[in-house]
């Protein structure tokens, strides 16, 4: 079962309009979350807004936005105040323009989020945009408003759906020039078949066990056994073997990637 949407609206292309859902393509719900709490008595410590005056809890219906025109003078704005100011692109994305599909560097791409139709009567619409784009291999660009912030966003085909990336904008992205100058451009070319000897070894068809979080699992592994109450003191002790040299950093490029293909070899990768 498909998770529950959390945006609505349309998608727009010209004179073609059809219902579409947004969810977010990524999760963190899976993530260990702790609570703080009081270690004298076990019980959850909660946080509240209150007043830096009279130091009284504010209630939720009395919160509001304030923008700072002065020391402690604000102007306060309402939700009411906020929604009147809302654009288009809240409720539609307007595709004003294509670009090629790998003209956009990676490191524009902020937070996926899947794009389905919304409507049996918009299906057909939807399909049509997403085939077009994948046909003249190119993605859509457009704006949507996101938390309050208009983003740019690009939408590119995926299987039978499209996927939404929201942008960052561009003096969020530092050139990449800056920091790789310096560096040499060539390489040992001896080593050169070594290395892709060695690449292709390793070369294994993508799958989401590569990115597993070893800390989470710890994690997980130390609460099963605090639960369980089975968590022994560990034994202090002195080991008499003496400890070994640190061994250099300095190695042979040649010899260490002759090992490595070695090793490679062995092991049957």
């Amino acid at each position: 079962m498909a998770p529950r949407s959390y945006w609505k609206g349309y998608l727009k292309l010209s004179l073609v309009t059809c219902p579409v859902a947004m969810s977010p393509a990524t999760s963190e719900t899976e993530k260990v979350r702790f609570h703080t709490l009081n270690r004298a008595t076990g019980n959850r410590v909660v946080s509240q807004y209150v007043d830096s005056v009279t130091g009284k809890p504010v209630k939720d219906e009395n919160e509001a936005k304030g923008y700072a025109r002065g020391e402690n003078d604000y102007v306060i704005l309402t939700d009411e105040d906020l929604n009147s100011v809302a654009l288009d692109t809240v409720r539609t994305i307007d595709i004003q323009k294509f670009v090629p599909a790998d003209s956009i560097g990676w490191t524009y791409l902020e937070k996926p989020h899947y794009l389905t139709p919304d409507d049996p009567v918009g299906l057909e619409a939807f399909s049509v945009i997403r085939d077009a784009m994948k046909a003249s291999k190119v993605v859509g660009v457009s704006k949507l408003v996101v938390g309050r912030r208009e983003r740019a966003v690009i939408l590119e085909p995926r299987d039978e759906g499209i996927v939404l990336w929201t942008l960052r904008f561009g003096d969020e992205v530092r050139p990449e020039g800056a920091y790789f100058e310096g560096i040499d451009p060539d390489c040992e070319k001896d080593a050169l078949p070594l290395v892709e000897k060695l690449i292709k070894q390793r070369t294994k068809h993508w799958s989401p066990a590569m990115v597993t979080d070893p800390i989470q699992q710890a994690l997980l592994a130390l609460i099963e056994k605090k639960k369980k109450k089975t968590l022994r003191p560990r034994k202090a002790g002195k080991s008499n073997k003496p400890e070994a040299a640190p061994a250099s950093n300095v190695v042979n490029i040649m010899d260490a990637l002759k090992k490595s293909v070695a090793a490679e070899k062995r092991a049957g990768r």
